[in-house]
């Protein structure tokens, strides 16, 4: 299940990532840069966050093209430090392993990954992946994006409905109008679901709703762009902690986490609305009825903004080739195999079980999107093609280096507000200050 994968990333970011981003900051990192260009005959090592594809899958592709695969699953946080560790003493760890959207910045500074244009037609590509720019520091990608993930907003059309809203929210206005309807009418006496405890799941929500209200986060320097009442960051701080103070969220949403409320309040209907919600979550979640009991009620909509409705931001996990890779052509070989349109198809279900990638999200082709969609084996495809198709990356210039410090930043300040031992003032002149600090010595 996508949500699954997701959340447990989610969950371990914090973590994981202030080791590296601590790593990053003590040491350059090893260059490698020292593989065989040989392919025909050779193992290569893929360190993943899934079980590997189906075994006729790779076997075909071992077959094809001389090159044996040896799949090592790995959790994200403990992969992350594996990564890593390799990198900073320059040692071998895998041939092709986890490029994370919000890494790369640290990456490519460090010098960790190779460019993916060194072995693969990245622009050529780069129009079937909407999300390619998301693995993208200084013009140069390191990473191939694996799946697609994005933030999208949920709504439980039923309870909409029974509110008396017939046509869904295109504006941030109406949104909160709608929700506050659903309030009044007794449909939900909490109808917005927000996580408010202190993790990454309360920054990404963040940085949807500022996208929402017309902002940005950071600007190419990575200064803030919140700080003035006006701006789209600090209007969607206000939203968030207003909307919990005024009993829009539930009062225990302050301490809970992004996939407690998907699975918790959404899935079970105690909420009727998830502004930034996972995409797949419908598919995966939703509509099963083991875990839900709001079946084919929740849909996707286009997320609301200022005038009307604005894109998507990402979160998706990319593929890449560590510097310290033995056979990185081979490994180039093996990603371009893995990322494949009929092959993303198939691992999300599109060929029927038996090829099904356990624990495969939703794939990060155009093209693959629209045979999933085909097959009927995706909820809500077509709504899902297109959202993705207009998704962009959270940082139009890339994740920062020091992206797990600020987030850290973010959603303990955030999580403060909202708490009430700080104003929404208070929290964004914290967040602006830890994000000027951090950039002034990157």
């Amino acid at each position: 299940m996508a949500s699954t994968r997701i959340a447990a990333k989610r969950t371990a970011l914090l973590a994981g990532a202030i080791g590296l981003g601590l790593i990053a900051t003590g040491c350059s990192g090893g260059s490698g840069s020292g593989g065989s260009d040989q392919t025909k005959g050779v193992t290569i090592t893929v360190a993943w966050l899934n079980p590997p594809p189906p075994k006729a899958a790779l076997a075909a592709f071992e077959k094809s093209s001389g090159i044996t695969v040896k799949w090592a699953d790995i959790d994200w946080d403990s992969l992350q430090t594996k990564i890593a560790a390799a990198a900073t003493s320059n040692t071998y760890f895998a041939d092709a392993t986890d490029v994370d959207w919000s890494r790369v910045g640290q990456l490519g500074k460090l010098g960790w990954f190779y460019p993916m244009s060194k072995y693969l037609d990245v622009k050529s590509m780069a129009a079937d992946m909407p999300q390619m720019s998301s693995f993208q520091a200084d013009g140069t990608v390191y990473g191939i994006p694996f799946d697609s993930s994005y933030m999208v907003t949920t709504v439980n059309q039923a309870e909409f409905k029974k509110a008396g809203i017939t046509s869904m929210p295109t504006t941030m206005d109406q949104y909160t109008a709608d929700l506050q309807q659903v309030k009044a009418k007794g449909v939900s006496a909490t109808p917005l679901n927000i996580p408010f405890a202190a993790a990454e799941g309360l920054s990404t929500y963040w940085y949807e709703a500022t996208n929402a209200f017309g902002g940005t986060v950071l600007d190419a320097k990575g200064q803030p762009q919140f700080t003035s009442p006006s701006s789209g960051g600090y209007k969607a701080a206000a939203w968030m902690v207003n909307a919990i103070k005024s009993g829009l969220v539930p009062a225990g949403n302050i301490n809970v986490t992004d996939s407690q409320g998907m699975q918790n309040l959404m899935a079970k209907g105690v909420v009727a609305s998830t502004f930034s919600d996972y995409s797949g979550n419908v598919g995966s979640l939703y509509d099963v009825p083991s875990s839900s009991s709001v079946v084919h009620d929740v849909a996707y909509i286009p997320t609301p903004g200022p005038t009307g409705t604005v894109p998507n931001l990402g979160n998706p996990d990319g593929i890449g080739i560590p510097k310290t890779a033995k056979y990185p052509k081979a490994a180039a070989e093996f990603i371009k195999w893995i990322t494949s349109t009929q092959n993303q198809a198939a691992f999300a279900g599109a060929d029927g079980a038996a090829k099904v990638m356990p624990n495969y999200p939703t794939p990060s082709r155009l093209s693959a999107m629209k045979l999933l969609t085909a097959s009927g084996k995706l909820a809500q495809g077509q709504e899902l093609t297109t959202l993705l198709s207009g998704a962009k990356p959270v940082f139009a210039s890339g994740a920062p280096t020091w992206y797990p410090q600020f987030s850290r930043a973010v959603s303990t300040n955030l999580h403060a507000a909202a708490v009430g031992s700080m104003s929404v003032q208070q929290a964004i002149s914290a967040i602006a200050s830890t994000a000027k600090s951090l950039a002034s010595g990157s």
